[in-house]
């Protein structure tokens, strides 16, 4: 397997850190004056799990789904009470292996298809056994670089 997961968390539904939302978008071309004005407040908890009895978080080990955005260190949120269609990210079980991949369907089987030009497709055979864990619904990456992999691990586990 070219990739796969390092720790599964469960989300506590319990948790509130809500933060401002800022009223302007910032944008990612050219600078504009900042508003001094908040919007709301976010909670991530709230806002982005859309089953807490459903959803966990996972760590992604591996480059294969970099195409995706999803880089080793990652951490992915996937919810195991929706069905994934062709063309979306999931974890999955691929006989004793977990891994993220794209999930594929078609009339000539079914594929893992990494995001990743590097890495193969997993072709699904009858020898193998696959479940479908869950749907990856977002997912979170450090850009702060200067604070390393160890203040990322410290901080999740």
């Amino acid at each position: 397997m070219d990739n796969s997961i390092s720790a599964i968390f469960s989300v506590d539904g319990r948790t509130r850190l809500a933060r401002p939302l800022y009223l302007s978008e910032v944008p990612a071309g050219f600078p504009s004056p900042a508003d001094d004005y908040v919007d709301a407040r976010i909670d991530l908890n709230r806002d982005l799990i859309l089953h807490p009895d459903y959803t966990y978080y996972a760590r992604i080990n591996g480059d294969s789904m970099v195409g995706e955005n999803i880089f080793d260190g990652s951490i992915v949120a996937f919810d195991m009470s929706l069905q994934a269609l062709d063309g979306e990210i999931v974890i999955a079980r691929v006989s004793s292996d977990l891994c993220c991949k794209i999930y594929r369907e078609s009339e000539d089987g079914i594929w893992l298809e990494p995001a990743n030009p590097q890495h193969s497709p997993i072709r699904i055979t009858e020898e193998m056994e696959l479940r479908i864990i869950g749907l990856v619904t977002f997912s979170v990456s450090w850009h702060a670089k200067r604070y390393g992999r160890s203040f990322r691990a410290h901080r999740c586990e």
